[in-house]
């Protein structure tokens, strides 16, 4: 049985019209009916979609020796109260593609964090008569290497933020995992749970360790030897991150698939109604950080207005929170 065939007796045996179908998959009536003509094949993102709509496997789907339908077997209808259907296929695909991206993210986010090591180191050596050239030709060095190292880093995000792009509803929209969906990524999470405590702990020991070096280099006076210690605590700093990163983003697709923390549905609910407050905040604190140094000329001050806002913005995020929990009641 060919594909066109399987979407045409799943779409009679839920009972649809090729209308509904549509809407259930964010498409149009046309599409569906090319579909089961034969006119045209749904990608991939639409397949699993199918998958979760159906209630069936992606492979069921896809192969055309597999014909018989698993006894049993309900249609899914997409609910927005009890929200979006997540099959195990798709659930097992994000948590893949959430593993194959963590090392490429991770080490572009190390490469970011070091940029700017060859131009603090290359500044300290010529500021201290360490090589023979002038001012300009250092930073110029050091300059290019860091927009390079840059561009490098933004290479290795942008693939995998395509495909990390498709899963991005987990972030804002409500789930409902399918039968054996939730054992399988508990199951996934429990056995990563170790790995994920390591990088952690070596991590953030890392990133506290990093600035040992500096601080004992303050002791010799040395302006030169301060440096030597900025440019060590970027390179120390870039390795902590790259450890946190790599185990966050695999935690992460478990933790947004469970719906917990950050991810529970009343997070969401609660992002998205302050998400307009948000941008006008942000855009308002930055509006005055400007204003303020541009007219007081006094750039090595004003940036006290950043932590001060992230304080205030934590605040008022609560005070949000209290209100819309006394306004269900």
């Amino acid at each position: 049985m060919i594909l066109a065939e399987k979407i045409m007796n799943l779409r009679k045996r839920c009972g649809w019209s090729q209308e509904e179908l549509a809407e259930k998959l964010g498409v149009s009536r046309q599409s569906v009916s090319k579909w089961e003509s034969g006119m045209s094949i749904p990608d991939m993102e639409k397949i699993i979609k199918m998958s979760g709509v159906f209630g069936v496997s992606t492979d069921f789907l896809l192969k055309d020796e597999i014909s018989e339908i698993t006894p049993g077997v309900a249609c899914v209808s997409y609910d927005e109260e009890e929200g979006k259907p997540i099959s195990l296929e798709e659930a097992n695909l994000y948590m893949d593609t959430a593993e194959g991206a963590a090392g490429p993210i991770a080490n572009a986010v190390s490469l970011f964090i070091i940029s700017p090591a060859l131009l603090v180191f290359l500044a300290g050596m010529q500021d201290s008569g360490m090589i023979g050239i002038s001012e300009n030709m250092a930073a110029g060095i050091g300059v290019s290497v860091l927009l390079i190292i840059v561009a490098i880093g933004v290479a290795m995000i942008m693939p995998w933020s395509m495909k990390l792009s498709k899963f991005s509803y987990l972030d804002s929209e409500k789930v409902t995992l399918m039968y054996g969906v939730q054992g399988v990524v508990e199951q996934r999470r429990n056995s990563f749970e170790p790995f994920w405590m390591r990088n952690l702990t070596l991590g953030v020991g890392l990133c506290i360790a990093g600035a040992v070096p500096l601080m004992l280099t303050t002791i010799t006076g040395k302006d030169f030897a301060m440096i030597a210690g900025v440019a060590l605590l970027l390179i120390t700093v870039s390795i902590g991150v790259n450890r946190i990163v790599r185990g966050g983003m695999v935690q992460g697709s478990f933790t947004r698939l469970l719906q917990m923390g950050d991810y529970s549905p009343e997070n969401k609910e609660f992002n998205k109604s302050i998400s307009h407050l948000s941008t006008i905040y942000w855009c308002s604190a930055t509006a005055l950080y400007l204003g303020i140094s541009f007219y007081f000329n006094n750039w090595e001050r004003s940036w006290i207005i950043w932590p001060v806002a992230g304080v205030l913005y934590g605040a008022i995020c609560a005070v949000a929170a209290m209100v819309m929990k006394a306004a269900k009641k």
